[in-house]
């Protein structure tokens, strides 16, 4: 389910606010990828996601693994994509090459995963899934999918809310944020990289 970044009282996601936590914890909530081998084979080869006007899931997937949450209170899970620099891309050579300055980002849509909120309880038992989600180039998409510019690098995030009610009014008592490096990803129309097509 998305969200735009005005019904997200609590931080902001244009590239501004800062992680609660680069590859680890934060206080007693823990966050780690389910499919952290795969992201890093894509990674050390530059992982490229297509984007297309109708929207297209992402691969490899984001699939996390929770723990430290209390089981009793009540989270919302969600994600958010943020551009990781300020420059446009091009595939020359066999490699990334910055051409210019990025285009404007577009105002931000949160992907709240669909199970929220629901108990700490629920999101420790197995890994949480983030494989619904899409990403369109379509400027026209309002609320559907996450809009992405092609040729630019791009960030996950995901963040972990605490929620007082099982409806999505506020306010929300605490946003925990992670980051996963190796979830970077240059978004493109085609694939650039012969290799990461095979993977």
């Amino acid at each position: 389910m998305p969200l735009h970044s005005s019904q997200l009282p609590s931080f902001h996601n244009e590239g501004c606010f800062p992680p609660s936590s680069i590859n680890g914890s934060y206080g007693r909530v823990h966050l780690s990828l389910e499919n952290k081998a795969l992201w890093e084979e894509f990674y050390t080869l530059g992982t490229e996601m297509i984007i297309t006007k109708s929207g297209r899931r992402m691969f490899p997937p984001c699939k996390v693994i929770v723990a430290g949450l209390n089981p009793h209170s009540l989270y919302l899970m969600l994600v958010d994509i943020v551009p990781l620099d300020n420059a446009r891309y091009k595939w020359h050579c066999g490699h990334w090459e910055p051409v210019g300055k990025a285009d404007p980002h577009f105002p931000s849509h949160f992907y709240l995963h669909p199970d929220s909120p629901a108990p700490g309880s629920h999101w420790m038992k197995e890994p949480v899934s983030f494989q619904r989600l899409k990403i369109t180039n379509n400027t026209l998409e309002q609320c559907e999918h996450i809009i992405l510019h092609s040729m630019h690098k791009y960030q996950p995030r995901f963040h972990v809310v605490l929620t007082s009610a099982r409806t999505l009014t506020l306010p929300w008592n605490a946003v925990a944020t992670f980051v996963f490096p190796e979830t970077t990803f240059m978004a493109v129309t085609a694939y650039q990289n012969s290799k990461v097509a095979f993977l």
